[in-house]
Order: structure tokens, then C-alpha cells, then sequence
């Protein structure tokens, strides 16, 4: 499906969160993002680049993403695209004039992934009025048309997932990761939309929709500035500072204030589709990412 109109970016996640004002702390002074507004009902949209809304933190008991938002390139190919999710059997809502200005974008329509996930494809982001600045970076994110980031995404069969994610959405697979992790298996399935090396990873079932969500910054300052910040705000930390063999990202994992993890990284490699060739690795990192709760001091054993 080389000339057909696919998915180009991650475009927004939005977020159901009962500790919002915990909420508003973590993600304006830990990961150094902006509330771009406040949402009817007392939530908040954040933002990273040029784009006014990256981010939608609206209060509930989810405490998980509630929308997962994938930016394609215009009109006819947000109609090309649902088309094709309506045709591999899935319901497809189009949104309303209202639904699309509360998400800053010209028109999205709405569905769910096989793994139930609520998901939303747009055409036209709104640009904000002014450059993004954050005192806390000395750089800035890698976004604009690379996307906000990735997210590893849940799966109930995980190959059904993948064929929806690149047969449907129109992804093309970057490599995958096949290991033992601190006792747990891994089969995670990594998925391009640009240059990007990944914007969505698929693994099996997980306790929330996502496992985590990724930001990348353009300095490795900016990653050690951010994990001195996650452990000044007592944010636990997940996975130590370390570097991926696959898209070499050198980065750090901890835990958002609803549970699932998100990750700040540098560094990322591109892809180019004219000379890559997908692979398998056999490790998680090259090294470092290892989870401090794994070394933690164990209790003596009373006598």
C-alpha cells in the first residue's frame, strides 16, 4: 500500500485522570510541558511544539489514556484511511464540528482499536500563536511533524493488533524485541509512521491501554535535567537511565501519577524505508534501564 494514504504521525493522547492537580504538577514541572488551555470540567490541554494541543488531562477514574489521536494528511486521505478501518469490520463515528474544535484540528472521525482502545484520526492541527518555550529544557522537544512522541499500545491477540496497526493504519514495522526481562517475557513489535523509528509498539496484554508514552528531547542534558526533576517530585522511577539496541535511544522510564509509565529519551535514530531492513533483537537495552525495585535492599528474615 506504498501510494495509499496512511497514518503520518502520533498526533495527541488524551488522558482520564483522578489526581489532576497532581496532574498539573507532574506534567508542567517534571516533564516541562505547557497547559495550552483549561477544559470544560475542569481538565487542561498541554503543549510541546507548534501544535496548540498535544495533550488532554480531564478528570475521571480511568486513570488511563481515554483517546489515542493519529494525525494522517489531509481531508481525502482521513476518508481513505476510515474507509479502510470501517472495512476490516470496525465502527467508524464521524465527529462533530464541535468534538473537532475542542481537539484544535479541521475534522477527525472516531473508532477502537481490536484491543478496545478509543482512538481518533485527524486531519489539520491548529497552530499555536506562539513559539513553545519552557524554562526547564535547554532544548526542546523532537516533535512538529515527527509527532508528539510513541506509545506502546495493549493488545488482546497481538498479531491481530499488528495487522490492524500496518495493513489498515498503514505503519510499516521498524524491528522487534524478543526477550526475558527481569523474569517477564517480552515480544514487542516496533511500527513507523515517518522518520521516526517508532510511533506505536505493540506487546501483549497490559494492565492499562498503554504501557507508556515516550517524549524526546534534543539534548541529553534535557534527560538528565528531567530525571534529576522526577526524583526532586518523587516520581517513581521504573527503569534507570540506559540505551535501546533498536532506535538508540538513550533515555529513562518512570511512572505518571495514574500508574502507567511514560519515558524521556535522546537520541533517537531515523528510519529511511529505502535501505532498512527490519530485525529482531534479543535484549531490551545495550545497557542501563534497569528497574531500581529490582536491587532494592530485601528485609532481613527474623529468626
Amino acid at each position: 500500500m506504498s501510494d495509499e494514504p496512511r497514518v503520518t504521525a502520533l498526533g495527541y493522547l488524551g488522558f482520564e485522570v483522578s489526581a489532576l492537580d497532581a496532574w498539573e504538577r507532574f506534567a508542567t514541572g517534571v516533564l516541562a510541558l505547557n497547559v495550552a488551555a483549561r477544559l470544560p470540567g475542569g481538565g487542561f490541554a498541554l503543549r510541546m511544539d507548534s501544535h496548540a494541543r498535544r495533550f488532554f488531562v480531564e478528570p475521571g477514574t480511568l486513570d488511563d489514556v481515554s483517546v489515542i489521536g493519529w494525525q494522517v494528511e489531509d481531508a481525502g486521505a482521513l476518508r481513505r484511511v476510515a474507509d479502510r478501518v470501517a472495512a476490516a469490520g470496525f465502527e467508524v463515528v464521524t465527529g462533530t464540528a464541535e468534538e473537532a474544535s475542542a481537539r484544535s484540528v479541521a475534522e477527525l472521525v472516531k473508532y477502537r482499536d481490536p484491543a478496545g482502545i478509543p482512538s481518533e484520526l485527524f486531519w489539520g492541527p491548529e497552530r499555536a500563536q506562539q513559539p513553545f518555550h519552557s524554562d526547564l529544557l535547554v532544548s526542546g522537544f523532537v516533535a512538529e511533524q515527527r509527532g508528539l512522541g510513541h506509545v506502546v499500545v495493549t493488545s488482546r491477540e497481538k498479531e491481530e493488533s499488528v495487522k490492524f496497526y500496518e495493513e489498515v493504519l498503514g505503519f510499516r514495522l521498524s524491528d522487534h524485541i524478543v526477550c526475558r526481562y527481569f523474569g517477564f517475557d517480552v515480544n514487542l513489535s516496533f511500527f513507523h509512521a515517518n522518520t521516526r523509528h517508532h510511533s506505536v509498539a505493540i506487546g501483549g496484554p497490559q494492565q492499562k491501554r498503554i504501557h507508556h508514552f515516550m517524549l524526546e528531547v534534543a539534548s541529553m542534558d534535557d534527560v538528565g535535567l528531567c530525571f534529576d526533576r522526577a526524583l526532586r517530585a518523587r516520581v517513581p522511577i521504573t527503569q534507570t537511565l540506559g540505551r535501546h539496541p533498536n532506535d538508540r535511544m538513550f533515555s529513562f522510564y518512570a511512572q505518571t501519577p495514574s500508574g502507567f509509565q511514560f519515558e524521556f529519551g535522546w537520541g533517537g535514530r531515523d528510519v529511511d524505508d529505502a535501505s532498512w531492513q527490519p530485525t529482531t533483537h534479543a535484549r531490551i537495552s545495550e545497557w542501563g534501564h534497569q528497574p531500581p525495585v529490582a536491587f532494592a535492599p530485601r528485609e532481613k528474615q527474623k529468626s
